[in-house]
C-alpha cells in the first residue's frame, strides 16, 4: 500500500566531497533502526557506498537511496557525490526531493562544491537546512564555520546549536530554542543545564534566533518589538514556517562518527521540512494538447514517474530510479517512455535501502522507488500512462569538459570497448564517446580526468576491458598559401604489361572551408576521359592521407591540366599513382600551412580570480572576446587553439582553488604559427617512422 503523501519526507544529502555526507546517512539510519550495525566508511560496510569502486577509493560515486521511519513518517535519503567530477549526480538527486540538507565540514567550512550545491538547491527553490559535521575533529570550529556561511551562501542562516565542548572534546551542543545543554552518552540524547561559562554566548545566539523567527511573520514582529520577547511555542511555529517556506535556513551541530546531532536532524526533517504534498504540482507538457501543464502530486491522478539514475547491478542487471510525481504507480503495470517512443513493462517495483530492494505493489505520488530491466528508459527519462502521455522537464547536466583517446590493450576488443561504453554511458549521462575519422581514435569524453579513470576502471571491473587512456590527438589540417603547378608521372615496366600514367596539376589555395574543388582542364584528350575520375580518385585519396604531416588536406583547389597516356600500359591505377605522385610534389612547392582547430571557451570563475583567468588564456594563445560580470562570479569568453586546452582543467583547478568551471565547443580553423607548426611537422614524422619500425 501506498504511503501517506503527507508523512513522506524526500530529502538530499549534498556537499563538499570529504564531509561526511555518507556517515550521517549511516547514523540516521541507525538512529531510526532502519539498520541493527552502523557502518563505516573506512571498513566500506556503509549502506549508501556499496559500489566497489566507492569502498576502494572511500568517496561517493554515485547518487544512492536509502529509507528510514521516524516518528510516524517515511524519511527518503538521497546521499548524493560531492566531488565536483560527480556533482552530475548531486544535481539530479535535488530534482527529486522536497529539501536539501547541506553538509559542511567544522574544520574547512564551505568549500567549492558547497557553493556549487547550494546554487543547485536555490535554483530548484529548495527549502535548506546546514549540518556543521565533524566538530570532534582537531582545529574544528563551529563559529568560524557559521561566519563562513553567512558570508559565502545566500539566505538567512540561523543557529539552532551552539556546541558543547570543542575539538576532542565535543560532547554535544545547547538547543537555543529549547534553551537547553544535549550531551550524548551511547548515541542517546541526554537534555540538561547550560553550562554557566557558555551562558552569555547562548543568550547571544537565542536572541539572533528569536529575531529571526519573529521576521518570518508581520504580526510576530510587532509583538516581539513591543515585548522584546516570544513564547517557546510561538517562536517554534514561526521557525518552522520559515525554514519550509525557505526564509530560514537552520544551522545544526554534529559529529556523525559519534552519533551527536542525528536525533536533533531527523526531529527537524520530519517537523520542519515540507513533504511532497507542499508542491501541490508538477510542471510538464500535456503530449495531447502538446501545451504546457501541470500534474497535481496526488495519489489518484493519472501516473507521472522521473528516472534520476540509472545503475547496473552485477546478478539483475539495470536499475531504474525513479521518484513518482503523481499518481500511484503499480507493479507489472505498462507505461509509456514519450521521450523515445517505448512502452516499458514495470515488472517488480521496490523501494531501496542501499542496494537493497524491498519489493511493494505499488508507490504512490511522492515516493522513490526502482525498477529492473527497463529497456528503453535512461537518466532523465519520463514514465507516464499512454492514455495520458505527459513529459516531466530533462535533468540539465554539465557538458563533458575533458576527452582522452582510448584504445584496446588487446587486439580485438574494439567491438567489446563500445559495448561497454553504451551500457556506461546508459548509466551516466555526462559521459560521452565518439569516433573521431580525422584523427581516427575513439574519445571517452567525461566532466574530470577522475570521471574518466572512473569509466576505465569500471570497463575492467564490469565489462572485462583492459584500455589506454591517451592524449587526444589533435585534428590538425593542411593546406596551402600559394600556387604551384608540375608533373606527376608513374611508369613501370615489368616482364609482362607495364604501368603508365602521366598526370600535370595545379594547386592553389580556397577560402577557409572550402573544401576540396577537382577542375579538368584537359584539352585534347591528353589524358583519356575515361582516366579523369582515376586521377580525382588519387587526388582524393593523398589528400585524406596529408602529406606534409600526415593530417587531412583542406581548402585547396586542384586543377588537371595536361598529361599523356599509353594505350596498352595505361591503367586506373596508374593514373591514381601518378596524380598521388605529382600532388605530393606540387603541394610542397605551394607554401603548405598547417590548420588547427579554435574552440569557443567559456569560464565561469569567482571575480575576484578573473583576471588571473583573463592572463592565463591569452598565454594559451587565447583571444579575449567578452567577460560579463555574474555577483560574485563572472564568465569569461575566449578563443583559444585546442591544442592549449588539453591541460586547462587541472590549471583552472589550482588558480581559482577549484571554484571554476569551464565549457568549451568548436569555432574555426586558424593557422598554426610558424615555430609551432615545425614542432608538430617533427613529431609526426617522428611517429611515422617510429611506427613502420614496429
Amino acid at each position: 500500500m501506498a504511503i501517506d503523501i503527507g508523512k513522506i519526507r524526500n530529502v538530499g544529502i549534498v556537499g563538499h566531497g570529504g564531509v561526511g555526507k555518507t556517515s550521517l546517512v549511516e547514523g540516521m539510519l541507525f538512529a531510526a533502526g532502519a539498520v541493527t550495525r552502523l557502518g563505516r566508511v573506512d571498513d566500506g560496510s556503509t549502506t549508501t557506498d556499496f559500489d566497489p569502486d566507492e569502498i576502494k577509493r572511500k568517496i561517493s560515486i554515485n547518487t544512492s537511496v536509502a529509507y528510514c521511519d521516524w516518528k510516524g513518517h517515511r524519511i527518503n535519503l538521497v546521499d548524493t557525490p560531492g566531488y565536483g567530477d560527480f556533482i552530475a549526480d548531486a544535481r539530479a538527486g535535488l530534482r527529486v526531493v522536497e529539501a536539501a540538507v547541506v553538509v559542511v565540514d567544522a574544520v574547512a567550512g564551505v568549500q567549492v562544491q558547497t557553493e556549487k550545491v547550494w546554487k543547485f538547491a536555490t535554483e530548484y527553490t529548495l527549502p535548506c537546512v546546514v549540518v556543521v559535521n565533524r566538530l570532534d575533529r582537531e582545529r574544528s570550529d563551529f563559529f568560524r564555520t557559521f561566519e563562513s556561511l553567512g558570508r559565502r551562501l545566500k539566505g538567512r542562516l540561523v543557529a539552532l546549536h551552539i556546541p558543547l565542548g570543542e575539538e576532542s572534546g565535543f560532547r554535544g551542543f545547547v538547543d537555543l530554542v529549547k534553551m537547553k545543554a544535549v550531551t550524548f552518552a551511547g548515541g542517546k540524547p541526554t537534555e540538561g543545564e547550560i553550562p554557566a561559562d557558555l551562558g552569555d554566548r547562548a543568550k547571544e545566539y537565542r536572541e539572533k534566533l528569536v529575531e529571526a523567527a519573529a521576521e518570518t511573520d508581520d504580526d510576530l514582529l510587532s509583538k516581539y518589538l513591543e515585548e522584546g520577547t516570544l513564547g517557546e511555542a510561538e517562536m517554534l511555529k514561526a521557525l518552522r514556517a520559515g525554514i519550509t517556506e525557505g526564509k530560514l535556513v537552520p544551522v545544526l551541530c554534529a559529529a556523525a562518527s559519534k552519533s551527536i546531532g542525528i536525533h536533533a536532524l531527523l526531529d527537524l526533517i520530519v517537523d520542519s521540512l515540507p513533504s511532497p504534498a507542499a508542491r501541490p504540482e508538477v510542471g510538464g507538457t500535456d503530449l495531447k494538447t502538446k501545451q504546457a501543464a501541470t500534474r497535481a502530486a496526488d495519489p489518484k491522478v493519472p501516473v507521472t514517474a522521473l528516472v534520476f539514475k540509472t545503475l547496473s547491478d552485477p546478478h539483475i542487471g539495470k536499475l531504474s530510479l525513479f521518484r513518482v510525481t503523481s499518481g500511484t504507480l503499480r507493479a507489472d503495470s505498462t507505461l509509456l517512455n514519450p521521450g523515445r517512443g517505448a512502452r516499458e513493462r514495470m515488472g517488480h517495483v521496490s523501494w531501496l535501502q542501499g542496494k537493497t530492494q524491498k519489493n511493494v505493489e505499488a508507490l504512490g505520488a511522492g515516493e522513490i522507488g526502482v525498477a529492473q530491466k527497463l529497456k528503453e528508459t535512461q537518466t532523465g527519462d519520463t514514465l507516464c500512462e499512454e492514455t495520458h502521455p505527459f513529459e516531466l522537464p530533462k535533468i540539465t547536466f554539465p557538458e563533458a569538459a575533458i576527452s582522452f583517446a582510448i584504445q584496446p590493450k588487446t587486439r580485438g576488443d574494439e567491438d567489446k570497448i563500445s559495448t561497454a561504453l553504451a551500457r556506461i554511458a546508459e548509466e551516466d549521462p555526462t559521459v560521452h564517446y565518439h569516433f573521431d575519422p580525422e584523427t581516427k581514435q575513439l574519445l571517452v569524453s567525461g566532466v574530470g580526468s577522475l570521471h574518466v579513470e572512473m569509466v576505465v576502471e569500471r570497463m575492467k571491473r564490469k565489462y572485462n576491458v583492459d584500455v589506454n587512456l591517451l592524449p587526444p590527438r589533435i585534428p590538425y589540417k593542411e593546406t596551402v598559401k600559394g600556387r604551384a603547378e608540375g608533373q606527376g608521372k608513374y611508369k613501370k615496366q615489368t616482364g609482362g604489361r607495364g604501368q603508365y600514367g602521366d598526370t600535370w596539376l595545379r594547386v592553389e589555395p580556397m577560402a577557409r572551408g572550402g573544401g576540396f574543388e577537382f577542375v579538368d582542364d584537359v584539352f585534347g584528350g591528353a589524358v583519356p576521359r575515361n582516366f579523369i575520375p582515376s586521377v580525382e580518385k588519387g587526388v582524393r585519396e593523398c589528400m585524406k592521407k596529408g602529406i606534409l604531416a600526415g593530417y587531412p588536406v583542406v581548402d585547396m583547389k586542384v586543377t588537371l591540366y595536361d598529361g599523356s597516356s599509353h594505350d596498352v600500359d595505361s591503367s586506373d591505377m596508374a593514373f591514381q599513382i601518378a596524380a598521388s605522385m605529382g600532388l605530393q610534389k606540387v603541394f610542397m612547392d605551394a607554401r603548405p600551412i598547417l590548420l588547427e582547430p579554435i574552440m569557443n571557451v567559456e569560464v565561469m570563475t569567482p571575480a575576484d580570480h578573473a583576471g588571473d583567468v583573463i592572463g592565463d588564456l591569452n598565454s594559451r594563445r587565447g583571444r579575449i572576446v567578452g567577460m560579463e560580470p555574474a555577483g560574485e562570479t563572472a564568465s569569461v569568453r575566449a578563443v583559444v587553439p585546442m591544442a592549449e586546452m588539453l591541460t586547462y582543467e587541472s590549471s583552472l583547478r589550482s588558480m581559482t582553488g577549484g571554484r571554476g568551471g569551464y565549457s568549451m565547443e568548436f569555432s574555426h580553423y586558424e593557422e598554426v604559427p610558424a615555430f609551432l607548426a615545425e614542432k608538430v611537422v617533427k613529431e609526426a614524422k617522428a611517429e611515422k617512422e617510429s611506427a613502420e619500425k614496429h
